[in-house]
């Protein structure tokens, strides 16, 4: 499984987002179609809100990807 860290910026970020930002997807449009089709876990939980906020300390995976966010 391929890991990645993913430092945040901000407060949050939206889950399509992070997606394209670590790799994952090539577009934002590709993380929606990922997350709508069930794809993404997060915190080993099924995630299907697309624009799901996440922050700091959760895990998501997906097409045998491991992103893990961390603070600034």
């Amino acid at each position: 499984m391929q890991t990645v860290e993913l430092r945040l910026n901000g407060e949050h970020i939206e889950l399509c987002n992070l997606l394209k930002l670590a790799g994952v997807a090539e577009s934002g449009g590709r993380g929606k179609a990922l997350v709508a089709g069930g794809e993404v876990t997060v915190d080993g939980q099924p995630e299907s809100r697309k624009t799901a906020k996440i922050r700091a300390g959760q895990v998501v995976e997906c097409l045998g990807a491991r992103i893990t966010v961390v603070g600034k």
